[in-house]
């Protein structure tokens, strides 16, 4: 089973197809400058990066294209679609709406740019990216997976702030956090390593990337986090 993972920008794309039986990575590529003169695609794939100038004046063509090289007899990694069994979407920010991945609909789609007030540089194409792709490849099952919600078990009294709590019921404003994918996925790797449930541990995870957090885990739930109110504000860990 092949699964192609999405993660949509304002002016690009990036991608992998994941063979899910054996976790291989198959190919992975970034389309830039999307609906920009001189947009291109770098696609590597058995080790070997190709470089194709490509004028996408958008998402939906440059999915199109992406797609092309997927099945394409020299850059592909399957015969046809029909191989494909869905598509993943990373979304930065799910609000208090979302606290796991869920299949995509129109619903959701409308949902995640509710939320962009949040993340407005990320939210946005990324509801971009699946409005493309319902165009392109209408009958694939396609899944949204949120970095905020892993942290949706975080107790009250960590993301409520300090401030007047009108603010909270009006506004929305608390604690969220961010790297929840990765947070997961490290601590239950952890658990994995030193051969214990990861129910039955009290982790502390470190996220470092172009972004960075740290999250408290504990029985298997995110209970705190360093990141805050959206992607770009940090709170002091444990307020």
């Amino acid at each position: 089973m092949k699964v192609l993972v999405l993660n949509s920008g304002s002016s690009s794309l990036k991608y992998q197809v994941i063979d899910m039986e054996t976790e291989e990575m198959l190919v992975k590529g970034y389309f830039e400058r999307i609906g920009q003169p001189n947009s291109f695609l770098t696609h590597k794939v058995h080790g070997v990066k190709h470089k194709f100038e490509h004028q996408a004046k958008d998402h939906e063509q440059a999915i199109a294209f992406v797609l092309n090289r997927l099945t394409n007899d020299h850059y592909g990694v399957m015969k046809d679609l029909s191989e494909l069994a869905g598509v993943g979407h990373r979304v930065v920010h799910g609000g208090e709406k979302f606290s796991d991945a869920v299949l995509i609909n129109d619903e959701v789609i409308e949902e995640i740019k509710k939320c962009a007030e949040l993340a407005p540089l990320h939210n946005h194409a990324a509801a971009l990216g699946m409005e493309a792709c319902k165009k392109v490849i209408p009958d694939i099952k396609m899944v949204a997976v949120f970095d905020t919600a892993f942290h949706q078990t975080m107790p009250k009294e960590r993301y409520i702030y300090p401030i007047p709590y009108e603010y909270y019921e009006k506004y929305g404003i608390r604690k969220y956090g961010a790297h929840g994918t990765s947070h997961d996925y490290v601590s239950q790797r952890v658990a994995e390593i030193i051969g214990k449930d990861r129910k039955d541990l009290k982790i502390i995870s470190c996220h470092l990337g172009q972004g960075a957090s740290v999250c408290a885990v504990q029985n298997g739930k995110s209970v705190e986090t360093s990141m805050g109110l959206t992607p770009l504000r940090r709170s002091s860990y444990g307020k």
